[in-house]
């Protein structure tokens, strides 16, 4: 249950400052909070994280226990370089009504993002793959839920680069210390 909790937070953390609850917030404000925007957060959600968790459960079997921590330090660390160096997209001026357009950019740009690179590196170290996935699952539909919800006022109201620099800067310090630890340097 712990990869549940550890899933939830980090990915709900990550997601928080990534690209898609901005892009999310700017098309329901737009386009209107419609129930297939909703749904299409959940589905491409759902798809991301089965496809970092299935990944891990791949090449997990191949790595040997010291390896495992080293992989877990690697995408820790690229966690927090995608979290610092990721900069927001315009919104085009006229945005698609295409779901399926819609869903295709934000299903690439989860499956490219800090969140999918947290679930792989959970599911490597635990070895199985539900937990992280539905941890992960709830936690980045959750966060892009809420921006749904907000609308315009998701990028007014919050301090995003604030928690960009927060999030990136933690991410890449636990990736420093599993290094470390993997290592022996640390005890």
């Amino acid at each position: 249950m712990t990869a549940f909790f550890i899933a939830f937070l980090t990915c709900a953390f990550a997601s928080l400052v990534g690209r898609e609850p901005i892009l999310v917030a700017r098309l329901s404000e737009r386009l209107g909070q419609g129930p297939g925007l909703l749904a299409l957060i959940w589905v491409c959600s759902a798809l991301s994280a089965a496809t970092a968790a299935w990944a891990a459960q791949t090449i997990a079997p191949m790595l040997v226990p010291a390896a495992k921590q080293i992989f877990v330090a690697a995408a820790l660390g690229l966690a927090g370089l995608d979290t610092l160096l990721r900069r927001q997209r315009r919104l085009p001026v006229e945005p698609t009504r295409s779901l399926g357009a819609i869903g295709a950019v934000l299903l690439f740009g989860q499956l490219t993002g800090s969140a999918s690179f947290l679930i792989l590196a959970l599911t490597v170290l635990t070895g199985g793959p539900y937990l992280p996935f539905l941890g992960g699952t709830l936690g980045s539909a959750g966060i892009l839920t809420l921006a749904w919800l907000a609308g315009e006022y998701w990028e007014k109201r919050l301090p995003l680069r604030v928690f960009q620099y927060v999030a990136g800067g933690l991410f890449l310090l636990a990736g420093i210390v599993v290094l470390l630890l993997a290592k022996g340097l640390l005890a």
